[in-house]
């Protein structure tokens, strides 16, 4: 292979992660600073691939302007109560960090110093790297990739120091051991074990059930009066449907691992939890500087920055900080998305059961309409395309750069035989 053919194949590789990355042709489903329109817009795109329960609500400068809520069973509403599965992270993070405004906990001390229930089994890796920071920022090394399928009855729970020893209802391909397997600090790597043991964190050091801890000091001060990481409390709430793929409904599970997947809310109360990160809002949980801290960069993938602490950075916000949030899906179709500009306080919150990607898709759109960028969950579901595309064209620079070389010997051999 020729230099040039390679130097063509770089060029090319390169335009189409650019194309991704900067999402060059790609439209906006609605103009620049129309809100009704992008409302209208994301509201069709909902009624065409709805296939059980949507609740959106559209925030802009810390309130809710605007929403709608669709159903294939029984009617929704910005009260309805839907289980967010992983979009319970960024929740528990308020959790944690407001133990460590009140003087409770060291984020940079390892996490072991605050536990006597359960501790990670013995590693060739120093344990004492796995610190509170690092645990938030899935930094610390964990390598389970949980993923938690949950149980089918109440009965079935493990205790968390069960579940972190060996998780019974650990996602399809998961050993299911949350144990140290990389040096901690050496990379990102998503871990709901991680998450399972900050909720043992909270219990220990607040010396409270960790539902009993984040409805005293984060769901109460924030009036969110129809959340809980209580199951049962969500049963009197009065549960949405929980939809799968096929139109058929199913109860939502029952988790052990409460902080890592099994936060229930309410769109409007979701809501109120992003609101009360605008920037001139009173927030009764936290200080302006732990969010800022919240939304500081502290993992990266591919060169760019992913993670905070409890919180996705989706893209750039083009003020010098990030859109931020949290996504949530679980099986057999609930997919949740919340975001927010913490420099305006504009911000989107979808809760869905019944499609995968709804949310997500829906939440992705929002940002690019917002910024002109490209969410990251965005970036990684187009990453296959982009591939093909990369693959379809080096094969055909391949194709081209082949003939050419065949061109050429030809004409060299009727040039010798002319001779």
């Amino acid at each position: 292979m020729s230099a040039s053919t390679i130097l063509a194949i770089v060029v090319w590789g390169s335009l189409v992660f650019a194309a991704l990355d900067q999402g060059w042709g790609r439209s906006s489903i609605a103009e620049n600073g129309e809100l009704s329109g992008f409302e209208l817009a994301a509201r069709e795109i909902a009624e065409q691939d709805n296939q059980g329960n949507v609740s959106f609500i559209l925030i802009e400068s810390g309130a809710p302007v605007a929403g709608f809520h669709l159903s294939k069973g029984e009617k929704v509403n910005a009260q309805s109560v839907f289980q967010v599965a992983s979009l319970g992270k960024w929740v528990t993070a308020w959790g944690v960090m407001a133990l460590v405004e009140d003087g409770q906990v060291d984020l940079d001390a390892p996490v072991s110093d605050y536990l006597t229930r359960w501790q990670l089994p013995t590693s060739e890796f120093d344990a004492s790297g796995v610190t509170v920071r690092r645990l938030l920022s899935h930094t610390a090394g964990l390598t389970d990739g949980l993923g938690y399928n949950g149980f089918t009855t109440k009965q079935e729970r493990q205790t968390i120091e069960a579940s972190l020893t060996q998780s019974a209802d650990a996602s399809p391909g998961k050993v299911g051991r949350t144990i140290l397997g990389t040096e901690p600090g050496s990379g990102f790597a998503y871990s709901g074990g991680g998450y399972s043991i900050l909720q043992l964190l909270v219990e220990e050091v607040s010396g409270k059930p960790f539902s009993t801890y984040m409805q005293d000091r984060v769901f109460a001060p924030l009036d969110m009066e129809r959340t809980s990481f209580d199951h049962d409390e969500a049963i009197v709430f009065g549960l949405a449907e929980n939809f799968g793929t096929g139109g058929t409904t199913e109860p939502f599970g029952w988790y052990t691992a409460l902080a890592a997947t099994s936060l229930f809310t309410t769109s409007e109360d979701l809501a109120k939890f992003v609101a009360a990160q605008a920037p001139d809002a009173a927030n009764p949980v936290l200080s302006q500087d732990t969010l800022a801290l919240i939304r500081t960069p502290h993992a990266s993938e591919m060169g760019a920055d992913i993670w905070g602490l409890g919180t996705m950075l989706y893209a750039p916000n083009n003020s010098g900080d990030f859109i931020i949030g949290h996504d949530g899906s679980n099986e057999p179709a609930i997919n949740t998305s919340a975001r927010l500009d913490p420099s305006t306080g504009d911000g989107i919150v979808i809760l869905s059961t019944g499609n995968p990607m709804l949310a997500t898709r829906l939440a992705g759109e929002w940002v690019f309409w917002k910024t002109g960028n490209v969410d990251t969950l965005t970036f990684a579901s187009r990453l296959p395309t982009a591939l093909l595309v990369f693959v379809g064209g080096a094969f055909l620079i391949l194709v081209v750069a082949g003939l050419a070389i065949w061109r050429r010997a030809r004409a060299a051999s009727r040039h010798k035989r002319t001779y």
